[in-house]
C-alpha cells in the first residue's frame, strides 16, 4: 500500500472504450483511483453505483473519478454501459498498475482499496478499508473538509 505524501506511481492503461488514460494526462486535477475485484458482482457494483449517484459532487469537487480493475475493456464497457456509470473504468489485465498501487492481495486478486491524488500527483490519502455503499461519501467528505 502506498502512503500519502509521496508521489503517485505513473500508468498508462486503457479504458472502457480502448482509449488511452495516463496519470499526468490528469495534472493539475484532483484524481479518485478506486481499485475493485470484478465488474458486475455485487460488492463492485454497490461502490460503483454509489459513486455513480454522487458523480455531480464529485464533479463539483473536481474530482476525476477512474475505477481500475483486471476485467477487460469490453467487460468495462458492459459493466458501464449496464449501470449507466459516468466515470471512466481502466483495465489492467497484467496487474502492472495494480501492482504498482499495492493493489493485489495474497491470492493474486485485485483488492478493494482506493487513493486520492493531488493535483500535484503526489498521495493525498489512502483508503484501505473500503466500505462499498459508504465509499463515495467518506472522500466527499474527507475533499470538503479540506477545503
Amino acid at each position: 500500500m502506498l502512503t500519502p505524501n509521496t508521489k503517485a506511481p505513473t500508468f498508462s492503461l486503457l479504458d472502457q472504450d480502448s482509449a488511452v488514460h495516463t496519470l499526468e494526462q490528469y495534472a493539475g486535477k484532483m484524481v479518485l483511483l478506486y481499485f475493485y475485484p470484478k465488474d458486475d458482482t455485487p460488492g463492485c457494483t454497490k461502490e460503483a453505483c454509489t459513486i455513480a449517484e454522487m458523480y455531480n459532487d464529485f464533479e463539483k469537487s473536481g474530482i476525476v473519478v477512474l475505477g481500475v480493475s483486471a476485467d477487460s475493456s469490453e467487460s468495462h464497457t458492459k459493466f458501464k454501459q449496464k449501470y449507466h456509470l459516468p466515470f471512466t473504468l481502466l483495465s489492467d489485465p497484467e496487474k502492472t498498475m495494480i501492482d504498482a498501487y499495492g493493489a493485489k492481495n495474497m491470492i493474486g486478486m485485485t483488492k478493494r482499496i482506493s487513493y486520492l491524488i493531488g493535483p500535484d500527483g503526489m498521495i493525498l490519502k489512502t483508503y484501505p478499508n473500503v466500505d462499498p455503499a459508504n465509499h463515495a461519501l467518506e472522500i466527499l467528505n474527507d475533499v470538503n473538509s479540506q477545503s
